[in-house]
């Protein structure tokens, strides 16, 4: 153990090393960077390609016994020229982001939000299990990013039932589809109903492309900008809907019957547990690890941004329904400590236990029902998982 540990520090930049110390984080959780395997989901109903992947790539995929249609590989081992990647039947995904999403149980029919949705994995993984029925909304504060969680939707033929909105998602108010065909009669008559959604088209309208030259066009948002509908399949019920309904503001009694059922908030953090990231600032620089994760500016920051994130998401979650808060942090200050701050200025929220848990390779959190994955413990990278409910007081 000591000599793992002396070779993690030997390849860790003095600065990380600090943080590390600093956070109570063995460095030697490091160790298993280069050898923690890669992950791959399976399409379902894509069964019938994965000997035609293992010819492909030249090794076999081994099947995740703990998680259901996941696929480990060895970490060098490339698939985006594979014909099953090409043609959407597979997409990367670490395992841990794959429990992340399973401890939602999302359901067929449900309304899920998927708060910090870029890159996208973890979107199309919630509508592969939503099935025909329900809807998914995307959110995501980085315009470029979010563009490429419309590409990678339109590439998976998921898209039917989703919509994506580019927008701060601490200040995020858009109710689910289900309000409007609950009260499909609710302003019926009482307008003339102009600016009515139609079929989604890529290519926007003349006064929003005359509008986008005159200002630019921010690559991020702040909470006092307007959501902005970038993509909505045919049946994420905006099609017929007008704008005034589409971001029809409601009360907090009325969201506690017609918010969503699932909410995902895997918040934005310094990545320090994710085995990808770590190996990119080798690449980057380690200097460029110091301004990204290591300035303690940031990370106070981002303590209120994770706080923010999980408050609203929260917020915008129906009684009964169910809340994932998860990072790929490390730190217990991004954490677990969230998570306490949390319980204490949210009376309707309960900490709840994550049945599938019961069967990952991981350890427990610092607080009771919180989980924790990590290179060396789960061959994944690494993440924080909590799992909440509304209650009514």
């Amino acid at each position: 153990m000591m000599e793992e540990e002396n070779a993690a520090k030997a390849s860790l930049p003095e600065a990380f090393l600090h943080f590390l110390e600093a956070n109570g984080l063995d460095p030697s959780l490091y160790t298993a960077i280069d050898s923690t395997p890669r992950y791959i989901r399976l399409k379902p109903g894509s069964e019938a390609c994965i000997e035609e992947v293992e010819a492909e790539v030249k090794c076999n995929l081994q099947k995740l016994e703990w998680l259901p249609d996941f696929y480990s590989l060895p970490p060098h081992v490339q698939i985006a020229g594979s014909r099953a990647y090409r043609e959407g039947k597979i997409y990367g995904i670490d395992a841990a982001s794959g429990a992340a999403v399973t401890a939602l149980h999302v359901s067929p029919g449900d309304h899920v939000l998927d708060l910090c949705a870029a890159p996208g994995a973890k979107l199309c993984m919630i509508l592969d299990l939503l099935g025909d029925s329900g809807s998914v909304t995307g959110v995501d504060a980085a315009r470029h990013r979010l563009a490429a969680c419309r590409t990678m939707l339109q590439k998976y033929l998921l898209g039917d039932q989703c919509r994506l909105f580019v927008a701060d998602g601490t200040a995020f108010s858009v109710i689910p589809s289900r309000f409007h065909s609950d009260c499909e009669s609710f302003d019926s008559g009482l307008e003339e109903r102009v600016d009515v959604f139609k079929e989604w088209t890529s290519r926007r309208p003349w006064k929003e492309r005359k509008r986008a030259n005159k200002n630019g066009t921010p690559q991020l948002v702040s909470g006092s900008q307007s959501p902005e509908l970038i993509y909505y399949g045919q049946r994420s019920g905006v099609v017929g809907l007008t704008k005034g309904e589409l971001y029809k503001t409601l009360s907090d009694n009325e969201i506690a019957n017609h918010g969503y059922d699932k909410v995902l908030v895997d918040a934005e953090c310094t990545h320090d547990g994710s085995v990808k990231h770590i190996q990119k600032f080798e690449h980057w620089g380690w200097r460029t690890l110091q301004r990204r994760v290591l300035d303690a500016e940031r990370t106070d920051d981002l303590h209120t941004l994770q706080l923010n994130l999980l408050t609203n998401g929260f917020r915008l979650l129906k009684v009964g329904g169910s809340l994932v808060y998860s990072t790929c942090s490390l730190t217990v200050a991004q954490n677990e400590d969230v998570v306490e701050q949390f319980l204490k200025e949210s009376r309707t929220a309960e900490l709840i236990e994550i049945d599938a848990a019961r069967n990952w390779p991981c350890k427990g959190g610092c607080i009771p029902k919180t989980w924790r994955f990590d290179p060396l413990t789960s061959q994944t990278s690494g993440l924080f998982i909590a799992k909440f409910t509304k209650v009514v007081i």
